[in-house]
């Protein structure tokens, strides 16, 4: 059985490696640029940029991440996506200027503010990857049909504060149901399973289930179709932190469970 001492030290070390991983470079003499160990799509690192704003501090992507989306072929054009993106931003706490991502940020808040524009870069990144313009639905209205066909009741992105005091955005959570003995489960939609996204949800389910009941249970819906092919490495990785994968093309086994 996995302790808290456990989890405790693993979040420490996941602390260590973001800080090692992290390096700074004065650009354009106002601006930091930040270079983070967090991959994008093409396995690059992703890079924020921050300079001090009116007593606090402005964080931006610059305008990669809309922009590289738009280079790769998915147009953020039409009424659906923008509605997808603009709920995707607001639950990190993060607007759009133009093409850019961006947040503000105070001494006080700034490592959590840091954080949220991170997250916020990859979840998009995540959610519009290979969203091509004849694409008829995103990976997560696929999930959301799935739930509702099922009668699985959710409640649509819920977040939750960790014990490290960052927020983490959960895609769905279903309340514990007393009469069928099923508890709390958190539920996170992944459309690109690689290593990267699945240590994004490890660390976030790690650090925000010592503050939420003690059987509440994590599941990762992970995209297996089409050109996806998800490595055992990463199935086993999120075994390993009790976190349930289900693979898209095997969601039916998984809805007793959930609707119950």
């Amino acid at each position: 059985m996995t302790t808290t001492q456990e989890i405790e030290r693993l979040l420490n070390d996941y602390r260590a490696w973001l800080k090692d991983k992290t390096t700074l470079r004065e650009v354009d003499g106002s601006w930091v640029e930040i270079t983070t160990p967090y991959l994008d799509q093409h396995n690059d690192a992703l890079q924020i940029y921050a300079r001090s704003d009116n007593g606090g501090y402005v964080l931006t992507d610059d305008s990669y991440i809309v922009r590289d989306l738009e280079a790769s072929g998915c147009n953020l054009d039409s009424q659906k996506r923008k509605d997808l993106l603009r709920v995707t931003l607001n639950g990190f706490g993060v607007q759009m200027k133009d093409d850019a991502l961006e947040t503000h940020a105070t001494a006080e808040n700034f490592p959590a503010r840091k954080h949220n524009l991170i997250q916020a870069m990859l979840a998009v990144n995540d959610l519009f990857y290979l969203a091509s313009p004849f694409v008829q639905s995103f990976f997560i209205e696929d999930v959301i049909a799935w739930l509702d066909t099922n009668d699985i009741r959710y409640t649509p992105r819920v977040k939750f504060t960790g014990t490290s005091g960052f927020d983490h955005l959960f895609d769905f959570v279903i309340p514990k149901s007393p009469k069928r003995q099923q508890p709390e489960r958190i539920i996170q939609a992944i459309n690109r399973p690689t290593r990267d996204s699945a240590e994004t949800f490890i660390y976030a389910w790690s650090d925000t289930r010592n503050v939420r009941p003690t059987d509440s249970a994590a599941y990762a819906v992970l995209n297996d179709t089409g050109e996806n092919k998800i490595s055992a490495g990463v199935i086993d990785a999120f075994r390993n932190y009790q976190i349930k994968p289900v693979l898209f093309s095997k969601r039916q086994d998984f809805v007793q469970e959930l609707a119950a």
